[in-house]
């Protein structure tokens, strides 16, 4: 198992929104530029909540059908993928990917009592490519990432858990450590996790000069190339 960030480490990277460390990998692991978020639109049922840094907890499901197998089956697959949510490292954030390809979202694994579950369990909020549902019932600090809000669960069932997913784009193994807010979310490699934070503190640095010149009543496009030169000096 990876070695867990600690409170501190976790917390310096909540500190951060989603985007700002998407420009953080982009000095700590250049050859991620393009790849490792979300390209596809998501909604953010709650985005005044702050970012979420968590471990990766996969399943995928579908809804538009029903599955066939038997209920019992069904019933302890659910119980082992909640044993796989509450083991490990934590906290976990669940990456759900919906199977259903065109019809995905058409029914909601997520609600009021998949939250309080997933809460109670030590897991941050979802990131899906699924639709989600009970926004005023969902358990308190509990964040939604999903293609849309929907009515009903339909006939969702989980598929498999503890796998590769494909969720708007990101590709997420189990156990990845994974950045989420309202813009979407985007793993970061564990073998730079804690360089990153430091990373953005130089991004800021470097963006606090160009932002001063931009606010100079003597601003123009002269000052501008100044400020980007003096942005470029700063390590």
């Amino acid at each position: 198992m990876t070695e867990q960030l600690n409170e501190t480490e976790l917390a310096a990277l909540r500190a951060w929104d989603t985007p700002t460390i998407c420009n953080a990998l982009e000095l700590t692991s250049p050859e991620r530029r393009a790849i490792g978020f979300t390209v596809e639109p998501l909604v953010c049922a709650f985005p005044d909540l702050a970012p979420m840094v968590g471990y990766a907890r996969t399943a995928t499901i579908r809804a538009f059908q029903p599955s066939t197998r038997p209920g019992a089956e069904m019933r302890e697959q659910r119980l082992n993928y909640y044993r796989y949510v509450a083991n490990g490292n934590s906290p976990t954030i669940a990456i759900i990917q919906d199977l259903d390809g065109p019809r995905r979202g058409y029914g909601a694994f997520w609600g009021e009592v998949q939250s309080t579950i997933h809460d109670s369990l030590g897991c941050l909020g979802v990131v899906t490519d699924g639709s989600v549902r009970d926004i005023d019932a969902v358990a308190p600090g509990f964040q939604f990432i999903a293609d849309r809000i929907g009515p009903s669960h339909a006939h969702v069932h989980l598929e498999d858990f503890d796998l590769d997913v494909n969720v708007s784009g990101m590709l997420v193994s189990s156990g990845d450590l994974v950045h989420a807010d309202r813009h979407g979310a985007v793993v970061i490699p564990h073998d730079i996790a804690r360089d990153v934070a430091e990373a953005c503190k130089l991004l800021e640095r470097r963006e606090a000069v160009i932002l001063e010149a931009c606010r100079q009543p003597d601003f123009d496009v002269e000052v501008l190339g100044r400020a980007l030169a003096d942005s470029d000096e700063i390590h």
